[in-house]
């Protein structure tokens, strides 16, 4: 006969708190893998980009274009401009209203750098309101 000196049963006392460590090592994981994942999610295409068939916006009784030939010539209305001389051009043109919208139009030839350069042109005259101007399309 065994003699048993103890009431208690051999289980160990009930512990009531949650483990989070499996939980971390899990979130861990995870965001190795969006880490990793995120920058091969990013693809360079080439773009060939469409033509609008959007419902072309009301144009102002007189607009204020800024035009880029194929040959990179930039004209204000129908006035040839230089890059130094564009602000003053515009500036002219609009009457000095800075809030008046500027519809930039490009020739297909013109590098998105050139685009580039009349916008910051614009911006440094203080014309934040740029409108580009596409060609219209069939509506579908």
């Amino acid at each position: 006969m065994a003699i048993r000196l103890r009431d208690s049963s051999d289980d160990l006392p009930v512990n009531h708190e949650i483990n989070v460590t499996p939980f971390i090592d899990v979130m861990l994981v995870l965001l190795i893998i969006f880490m990793v994942a995120a920058p091969l999610a990013t693809v360079d295409v080439k773009v060939d980009l469409p033509v609008s068939t959007a419902q072309p916006a009301p144009k102002p009784d007189k607009p204020v274009f800024l035009s880029i030939q194929a040959d990179g010539r930039m004209l204000v209305g129908e006035r040839e401009v230089t890059a130094a001389t564009l602000g003053q051009a515009v500036e002219t043109a609009t009457g000095g209203d800075r809030e008046q919208r500027v519809f930039l139009r490009a020739d297909k030839a013109i590098t998105y750098d050139t685009i580039m350069q009349a916008m910051n042109g614009l911006r440094a005259a203080g014309y934040l309101h740029v409108a580009l101007v596409g060609a219209e399309g069939a509506g579908q």
